[in-house]
């Protein structure tokens, strides 16, 4: 693509230099990573809640999870020729053995993010060609990750800067994500861009959190990143693995909707306001019996309500006992688009920005 600069970790080559976000529960799957990969960017598929409502005589939920994981990247590998990741939080209870299913599927990259995956590449078997990322919000943090791969002989192929616009769940503090505290992404990114051109070879840096136009694409390459992740853009796709109703949350949302909550795991959570939302912050608690165990930053005790099973139940388009994680420019999606119009769309963005 004339004048769009290519997005290289490795031997992978992205172009345009956008790599589609991981969305759980069940948002981003096959169907939507591989669209997006067809159009020259990278896909990601997440792992977290795969197969959650599936139980498989003979299987524990986490060989469940394995298996699903295992079938969504085959899926979307037939469907396309071009970069497949896969999102695999930190946090998961089944982190490890979702890490390895990703690498003995050739997955070409896994993000890693929701904590510092201090010991991801030591799940690399020898002569793996998958690319490893972590997600991190400060350049303190890449260093520290840097310096612990060292010991397997290894550095982040690339780096995810993840700003506090960023929808779902959040690694910064409810004070610094809401109001006049909140850090800027343009910030972050500066110290992070300084620390990876000293490394060798130079760690590619891709800003990630509130990017919603092909302008703020331009604004973030200007500053030196490789290229950016993009989320909550892609949900208002015909290709987006979730329900309609899902998406029409986000057509429907209005700025004032979009909100922070203390989700269960502990961490402030960027979701879009419902009714169920509005229970919730006066103190409504929905009874479970913890089934998945899926995060080892729950607490089943202490928790109001599973957020596996709200995040999921979204996804299947179930909103009244649900809501949906959203990025801060959720509201400004206003129609339903296939990935290709979409990508054609911030494509010519792009271009008018340079100009």
């Amino acid at each position: 693509m004339k004048d769009i600069p290519v997005l290289k970790i490795g031997d992978l080559e992205i172009c345009p230099p956008i790599i589609q976000g991981g969305m759980g529960v069940k948002v981003s799957r096959a169907g939507l990573a591989a669209a997006v990969a067809n159009e020259g960017c990278a896909g990601v598929i997440a792992s977290v809640g795969l197969g959650m409502d599936v139980k498989i005589p003979g299987m524990t939920i986490g060989d469940t999870a394995v298996e699903f994981l295992r079938r969504e990247i085959r899926k979307a590998k037939e469907m396309s020729k071009g970069p497949i990741g896969v999102n695999i939080m930190y946090a998961l209870t089944h982190y490890g053995i979702l890490v390895k299913a990703a690498v003995e599927e050739n997955a070409d990259f896994i993000i890693s993010g929701a904590g510092l995956p201090l010991d991801l590449p030591k799940y690399l078997s020898p002569g793996s060609r998958t690319k490893l990322i972590p997600v991190v919000s400060s350049a303190r943090a890449l260093q520290v990750i840097c310096k612990r791969w060292a010991r397997f002989n290894k550095q982040p192929d690339a780096v995810i800067v993840e700003g506090p616009l960023a929808g779902g769940h959040l690694g910064y503090s409810h004070d610094s994500v809401n109001g006049e505290n909140s850090e800027k992404l343009e910030d972050i990114i500066k110290g992070v861009i300084e620390y990876a051109n000293t490394c060798e070879p130079r760690i590619p840096v891709i800003a990630a959190g509130g990017i919603f136009d092909g302008a703020d694409i331009a604004h973030f390459l200007k500053l030196g990143a490789s290229g950016v992740q993009m989320a909550t853009r892609f949900v208002c796709t015909t290709e987006c693995d979730a329900h309609d109703n899902f998406k029409q949350a986000y057509i429907n949302a209005k700025e004032e909707d979009i909100t922070i909550i203390k989700s269960p795991v502990g961490l402030p959570g960027r979701v879009i306001r419902n009714d169920f939302v509005n229970r919730l912050q006066h103190g409504e608690r929905l009874p479970f019996r913890c089934e998945y165990k899926c995060l080892w930053t729950c607490d089943p005790e202490k928790s109001p309500y599973c957020i596996a099973r709200v995040l999921g139940d979204a996804a299947d388009g179930y909103m009244q006992d649900a809501f949906a994680f959203a990025g801060a420019n959720a509201y400004r999606c206003n129609e339903i688009i296939s990935v290709k119009e979409l990508v054609t769309k911030l494509v010519a963005e792009m271009h008018a920005a340079q100009d």
